[in-house]
């Protein structure tokens, strides 16, 4: 069986972490990278390369429409900021190329609907980059939820993923630019806790949500202000709510909380496991560990990503076996969309300074 071959469409600094994951996939490969400088493209590929080498050393491009043109790619990874990605998602997707996209998805519902609209006319895969979806801890988690017994039914889900970027980060980085990143911590994290909310709540979405933004960037230099740190409520049907902080500002964190009638369930690293060969997660004070084959080596810290078992591996396992399958997998979109849904609701909860409903087509 022929491997996928993914092209990558900018030199972003996280290419790296999925370039690596590629090269442990077993059925993906990297064949080309795209920077609007062939300079970057070349000195990207040669620094992956130096630790992870494919056999065939992946082409440089220096244009963004010359790798969707490209006929040895089948697939397109979008790390461009949010602001800049749906034009280059629609482009590559009328080119029959699948789709892998960064998080928040789109910088708005509206582009991220025409997104989802041209993968579905030129019939061609589409998923967003969260990679704890694909973990194998995930599964066992919903076996305890679903017992109605360990857990019970939920009432409240509880969740932070905060870490302290510094100064440096607020005058450079494009997260706390709102041009390029409208939606700030909230996307960059706040995805996340809203993402594990939905899964956790059977893909339910809440009728009403509130935000605020505790702190934002400043809009000097030509930059636009966006949400450095920030808070959010989601009320479900039956009085079950979900609470979420997401902060550029405050120590790194990675915890979610699920309480519910009999019990509750608790991960202190719900994003990327600490440790990584073997994950675990504590329901009502007893750990549960999934054991593996593969032990972690001694010289190595476990929450290391990049080897053969690690869940962003099996994220790009799991893409290249779904295209190479011949078959669309339509939960993957639908995730993205209402995952948007709910962070755009919040977003517009915090600038109203009211809650926000949201309506029932949506959360048809």
């Amino acid at each position: 069986m022929n491997p996928l071959r993914f092209g990558f469409l900018s030199t972003a600094s996280i290419g790296r972490k999925n370039w690596k994951a590629i090269f442990h996939s077993g059925n993906g490969v990297v064949s080309a990278v795209a920077s609007r400088d062939v300079q970057k493209s070349r000195a990207f590929i040669v620094d992956c390369q130096r630790e992870f080498a494919f056999s065939q050393t992946p082409r440089a491009i220096g244009s963004y429409d010359e790798l969707i043109a490209s006929p040895d790619v089948d697939a397109i990874y979008f790390p461009l900021p949010t602001g800049l990605r749906k034009e280059w998602v629609v482009r590559a997707a009328a080119a029959g190329k699948h789709i892998v996209c960064e998080k928040p998805c789109a910088a708005n519902l509206g582009e991220l609907d025409e997104m989802l609209a041209t993968c579905r006319k030129f019939k061609v895969q589409f998923m967003d980059g969260v990679m704890f979806m694909h973990s194998p801890r995930l599964a066992r988690i919903r076996d305890i939820l679903d017992d109605n017994q360990s857990v019970g039914p939920i009432r409240r889900i509880s969740s932070a993923f905060s870490f302290n970027a510094g100064e440096d980060y607020f005058r450079t980085n494009i997260r706390a630019d709102g041009t390029l990143e409208p939606a700030g911590c909230l996307g960059d994290l706040g995805w996340y806790s809203i993402r594990f909310a939905l899964w956790a709540l059977n893909w339910q979405l809440p009728h009403t949500v509130t935000g605020k933004t505790l702190s934002q960037s400043a809009a000097t230099g030509g930059r636009t202000s966006t949400p450095l740190e920030f808070s959010g409520e989601l009320f479900f049907a039956g009085g079950v709510s979900v609470e979420f902080y997401s902060s550029f500002l405050t120590g790194r964190q990675q915890w979610a909380h699920v309480s519910g009638q009999h019990g509750w369930l608790r991960l202190p690293d719900f994003v990327q496991p600490l440790n990584s060969y073997e994950p675990a997660f504590e329901v009502n004070e007893k750990i549960i560990t999934l054991a593996s084959d593969v032990k972690c080596p001694p010289d190595i810290d476990p929450f290391l990503r990049g080897h053969a078992t690690a869940q962003d591996t099996q994220m790009w396992r799991n893409f290249a076996s779904q295209v190479i399958s011949g078959k669309l997998n339509e939960d993957w979109p639908m995730w993205a969309q209402q995952t948007q849904v709910v962070m755009e609701a919040c977003l517009e909860a915090a600038r109203r300074d009211a809650p926000v409903k949201i309506q029932p087509a949506a959360r048809a």
